[in-house]
């Protein structure tokens, strides 16, 4: 059984399909970035991104040129990156915040909380501040081109990331990123796009939580 959350000293929070409904916009993101490689590569590209939520497109990206068309060209890593950020930028500004953000801050007054996602730092950081979002963050918003791993140990080091802490995310990978560095986890499941997400916890040694949404953890 979970501790209670007024227990965390720390509560980090993925950003797409926790904070923001945003999955689908970085979806849409990587196929028009990948279209002028043809419509069969960036399907394949979409496919590789549902299939490893939480990655950063950094990784993706080289993926797509070594693995799917295998070009492996600065120039064709940076326009990817540059068509990619162009799509997403509007997305992330439009997209909804998640219900009950602010309500359950209020209710942990006391907790250190922070962004740990796959997402571009600066990005992330831009669209947080835009949206009024960053004060609710006051342990910081990092993300790529650090993996959530090493994110995850350097706060911990720093100690900025206290224990016991508790990660929120809607990826496999997100999982496997907070129990690997000694965090508890709950995943939200309204926006993720992990299919099969019930039958993958179920057959995890340790019991997982999972919550409908942010909203839904208010008490």
């Amino acid at each position: 059984m979970m501790r209670a959350l007024t227990d965390y000293h720390s509560l980090v929070f993925d950003c797409d399909g926790v904070i923001l409904d945003s999955n689908r916009v970085k979806t849409d993101a990587f196929y028009q970035a990948a279209l002028p490689f043809g419509a069969e590569a960036a399907t394949a590209l979409v496919k590789y991104h549902v299939a490893n939520g939480g990655i950063s497109r950094y990784k993706k990206f080289e993926y797509f040129l070594t693995s799917i068309v295998r070009h492996a060209s600065v120039d064709e890593l940076d326009g990817l990156l540059s068509r990619y950020a162009e799509h997403v930028r509007e997305g992330l500004l439009t997209c909804q915040v998640a219900e009950g953000l602010e309500s359950l801050r209020a209710a942990l007054p006391n907790s250190n909380w922070m962004i740990v996602s796959g997402g571009d730092q600066g990005e992330l950081r831009e669209i947080f501040a835009i949206r009024g979002l960053s004060s609710l963050f006051n342990g910081g918003i990092y993300g790529s081109p650090a993996d959530k791993g090493e994110i995850l140990a350097r706060e911990i080091d720093r100690k900025n990331i206290g224990l016991p802490a508790l990660f929120l995310g809607d990826s496999r990978f997100d999982y496997l990123s907070a129990i690997n560095a000694g965090l508890d986890f709950i995943f939200v499941s309204e926006w993720t796009e992990f299919e099969g997400w019930q039958e993958y916890f179920s057959s995890q040694p340790v019991p997982v939580e999972s919550c409908r949404n942010i909203g839904s953890l208010i008490f």
